[in-house]
C-alpha cells in the first residue's frame, strides 16, 4: 500500500463494540430477540484513525483505554492498520463500550458507555505537534480536550477537521478553530438551523469559523459548502448490510486524501465511495476498505 504524504493526528475515543443483529431496532420498552453478540474494535476516534490509515495516511491516535478484558479486541484494528499508539494512554477506568443493534435492513442504534474516554484530559494531548499536518476530532471525548486540541493544532499550523458527532449544541470556540466541519443531518439540526434546507444551514455555519462544511446525507450522498463553491455528490450505489462505521470511514478517508494534498472534490468523492463500501460488510473497522479497494471503486464509477 502506498503511504501518502502528510501526517494525521486523531484525538478521539477507543471502544469495544458489542453488536447484535436483530429483525428490527427495539422501540422504547420493547425487547427484541437477536442473534449472537459479536465483539469488535470501535470508537469514533479509533474508527476514523483506522479508516485514514487503511487509505494510506500516516496516522497517530491520542486517547485513553483501560486494562480490562475488552482492551485487546478494542486495539486489534488499530494495530492491524498500523496506527501509531505512542499517544494512547492507559487510564484507571474500564475501556469504552458501544452497544449496537443492527436491524435487518442495515440501520443501527448505538448506546455508548464512555469508560476511559471520559477520563482523558488536556494533559494527555501531545506536547509537540511538529510533523503533524492534519488533526481529526470527534465528540466522544470531554469537550475541553477536543477544544484544547483544536486550539493547539490551529496555533501550530495544522488543518483541523471536526466531525461533530454525536449530536449536541455547538461550542463556539471549537467551531472557530475548525477548518472543516463534518456532520450528518441529525448533527446539523443540533446546530440550530431550524427549518432551513441543509445547504442554507451549512452555508450559515461558514460565518462561525469553518472554511468548509460537509453534511453527509446517507443514501443521498453528501453536500459540502465553502465560501467559493458548493459540491453535491451522489452516493456510490451499494446494497447495505450494516451502516455501522460508514460516517467514520467518510471522515477518515476524507482526511487521508486531504493530507495527501488532493483537491477537496476528489477527497470528497473518495470519502463517499469508501463510506458506501463500508456498508457492504458487517462491523465498523472490519468493514473498512483499503486504498486499493477505494481506487478500484472510483475507477468503476467513472
Amino acid at each position: 500500500m502506498t503511504v501518502l504524504p502528510g501526517r494525521v493526528l486523531v484525538v478521539g475515543s477507543v471502544n469495544a463494540d458489542v453488536t447484535v443483529r436483530a429483525p428490527r431496532i427495539p422501540t422504547p420498552g420493547e425487547t427484541v430477540l437477536g442473534e449472537e453478540a459479536h465483539v469488535s474494535p470501535g470508537g469514533k476516534g479509533a474508527n476514523q484513525a483506522v479508516a485514514a490509515a487503511l487509505a494510506g495516511a500516516t496516522v497517530s491516535l491520542c486517547g485513553g483505554v483501560g486494562q480490562d478484558t475488552f482492551r485487546d479486541p478494542a486495539l486489534a484494528g488499530l494495530k492491524r492498520a498500523g496506527v501509531g499508539l505512542t499517544h494512547l494512554h492507559t487510564l484507571d477506568a474500564p475501556i469504552g463500550l458501544a452497544l449496537i443493534t443492527v436491524a435487518a435492513g442495515g440501520e443501527n442504534a448505538i448506546t455508548v458507555a464512555s469508560g476511559a474516554n471520559a477520563r482523558v484530559t488536556p494533559a494527555h494531548l501531545p506536547a509537540d505537534l511538529t510533523g503533524f499536518t492534519h488533526l481529526l476530532l470527534q465528540g466522544e471525548l470531554p469537550l475541553e480536550v477536543t477544544r484544547d486540541a483544536a486550539r493547539r493544532a490551529r496555533a501550530a499550523g495544522l488543518t483541523v477537521l471536526h466531525n461533530a458527532a454525536p449530536a449536541r449544541a455547538p461550542d463556539p470556540d471549537l467551531l472557530a478553530h475548525t477548518h472543516h466541519l463534518i456532520v450528518n443531518e441529525h448533527e446539523l439540526a443540533a446546530f440550530g438551523g431550524g427549518e432551513a434546507a441543509p445547504e442554507a444551514q451549512a452555508s450559515a455555519l461558514l460565518a462561525r469559523g469553518p472554511r468548509a462544511v460537509t453534511v453527509t446525507l446517507g443514501a443521498r450522498g453528501s453536500l459540502t459548502v465553502t465560501p467559493d463553491a458548493t459540491y453535491h455528490l451522489p452516493a456510490f450505489p451499494v446494497t447495505p448490510v450494516d451502516t455501522t462505521g460508514a460516517g467514520d470511514t467518510f471522515c477518515g478517508v476524507l482526511t487521508a486524501w486531504l493530507a495527501a494534498g488532493q483537491p477537496l472534490p476528489e477527497a470528497l468523492g473518495a470519502a463517499g465511495v469508501a463510506a458506501a463500501l463500508a456498508c457492504t460488510r458487517p462491523g465498523a473497522q472490519d468493514a473498512m476498505p483499503d486504498r486499493g479497494a477505494i481506487a478500484a471503486a472510483l475507477a468503476s464509477a467513472r
